[in-house]
């Protein structure tokens, strides 16, 4: 992509509305407009990083056995009505009427959809387990949205529903998913802390919200060193419900929750750090099977009602999170893994002749690499470019100007680290192609 066509409205001061570090810096990078209190508009920029992190999130779910469906935003009230939520949920529930004067509401979860998509369509145990999940924006009427995407009223969310005959099945389904949240936080090269949590409105007995640690986190965790010891990278294969529940009984709590007195963890073992909740699952048994009759023919041939679980994360969120992780005093440090464009191609002359032709040379090669390229072929000064290329976030920034030229040389920058070296155009070529 071509810098002087991408639609990148970036901004060089701060806005003043804008409290945390991943608001300011969407805002500035140009990933997000707002169009009302807690609602954004998703640029090019930001909408190329919420895809690449909606589909990490899609591949471990479906590593995981998860099946996808999509699932609509509006729903009928009586669904809602028939689990016993739907006063029960309070004002951050959107509540509609539509012309024909039927109640319904802007989702802002979906375990009653999917126990009736569930209940219309099995009927036996030999169709377990199962587990269905979808990606989809939410609503919740937060009372006072702030801190950007990270607390706004729409968001992209994966959320992810198990069935399962027996207590027992369904917690190696919850255990399925506490994995694969670890493999997705680990691939997005975030720290995560599983922390056990209250279940709130969903209900159940067993949950765990997943903190990513940050910083300028909202929470503050106490926990034991061990869970960031545990080599999360190398959770590949199945992984033995042992390590599970050695993982599951390591300390972390919140700050609120942690017992100084009591707290089993050695003084030196324990860890105090900042978190922000990014996923949430849940074991909530029969809850909603028995209040909407979700009911399967077992072996024996009974009727049992399922015991379900949900999973959530929040995909929107995770880009602000993202960034709250990883910038510094010039801007956003993306993951590669995440990134908008793996590389930031400057030209720094776009006059001169010959550095215009070896750019065009460069991104053509590149592209066909299929390497992600941004070529700022603007008419500007090379001040403005790097500041740019800095806030954006891009982890590669080749630099092309007359003098390096002349010399066969281009320099490519690590935006992370901010070393520099000089390379021949064939070895920048060949190092960013691999």
């Amino acid at each position: 992509m071509r810098l002087s066509s991408l639609f990148m409205p970036t901004l060089k001061e701060n806005p003043a509305d804008a409290q945390v570090t991943s608001h300011r810096l969407m805002l500035r990078a140009g990933l997000i407009r707002q169009t009302s209190a807690g609602i954004y508009i998703w640029l090019p920029m930001g909408l190329r990083v919420l895809r690449k992190i909606e589909q990490i999130v899609r591949e471990e779910q479906d590593r995981a056995g998860a099946q996808e469906i999509l699932m609509p935003t509006i729903q009928p009230a009586e669904l809602w009505q028939e689990s016993g939520r739907y006063e029960a949920y309070g004002k951050e529930m959107l509540r509609i009427t539509d012309r024909h004067d039927r109640e319904m509401l802007y989702g802002p979860t979906n375990e009653e959809m999917v126990t009736d998509l569930f209940r219309s369509n099995i009927k036996s145990y030999k169709d377990l387990p199962l587990m269905l999940y979808h990606i989809q924006w939410k609503f919740r009427d937060e009372i006072r949205p702030r801190f950007g995407i990270m607390r706004g009223r729409e968001f992209l969310m994966k959320d992810n529903y198990s069935f399962d005959l027996n207590e027992e099945a369904g917690r190696i389904s919850y255990n399925k998913m506490y994995v694969a949240y670890l493999r997705t936080f680990a691939r997005l090269g975030l720290v995560a802390i599983p922390v056990r949590a209250d279940t709130g409105a969903i209900g159940g007995d067993l949950s765990h919200e997943f903190q990513i640690l940050a910083e300028t986190g909202e929470s503050t965790l106490y926990y034991d060193k061990a869970i960031e010891d545990f080599d999360l990278a190398s959770l590949t294969g199945d992984i033995d419900a042992d390590t599970i529940e050695k993982l599951q009984n390591l300390y972390a709590m919140e700050e609120e929750k942690h017992d100084a007195d009591n707290c089993p963890v050695a003084p030196e073992n324990l860890r105090r750090a900042k978190g922000i909740e990014v996923g949430h699952i849940f074991f909530f048994g029969t809850k909603y099977s028995e209040s909407m009759n979700a009911r399967v023919t077992g072996p024996d041939g009974n009727l049992v009602p399922v015991e379900m679980g949900s999973y959530g994360v929040g995909v929107s969120r995770l880009v602000g999170a993202l960034i709250e992780a990883n910038h510094d005093e010039n801007g956003i440090i993306w993951p590669e893994v995440v990134a908008p464009y793996k590389v930031g191609l400057i030209n720094l002359r776009i006059k001169d002749e010959a550095c215009t032709a070896a750019c065009g040379d460069i991104y053509q090669r590149l592209t066909d690499k299929s390497v992600d390229v941004l070529y700022d072929d603007r008419d500007m000064g090379a001040g403005g470019k790097f500041a740019d290329m800095d806030l954006s976030g891009l982890p590669w920034q080749l630099i092309v100007g007359p003098r390096g030229l002349k010399n066969g040389l281009v320099e490519l920058k690590n935006r992370a680290t901010g070393d520099r070296q000089e390379l021949t155009l064939e070895d920048a070529i060949n190092m960013l192609g691999a």
